[in-house]
């Protein structure tokens, strides 16, 4: 996983200490970690990550986030 270029969201604060959530794509492909953890990586499939961007846009988690 070293080869992939990861991404954080600009909404994650200052500095590259904070523990966020990044993400990297390879052909079909999304990887998401922890940066705190980073050899735990969580592997999807860009349909399905859409379908779940989809979802969170529409408010379906959010009473995960208390909002």
């Amino acid at each position: 996983m070293d080869h992939l270029t990861w991404q954080r969201s600009s909404f994650s604060g200052d500095g590259s200490d904070a523990d966020v959530i990044e993400i990297a794509s390879e052909g079909d492909f999304v990887y998401i970690r922890e940066s705190h953890n980073p050899d735990l990586v969580v592997t999807t499939t860009r349909a399905k990550l859409n379908a779940w961007i989809l979802g969170a846009k529409d408010g379906e988690f959010d009473h995960f986030v208390g909002l």
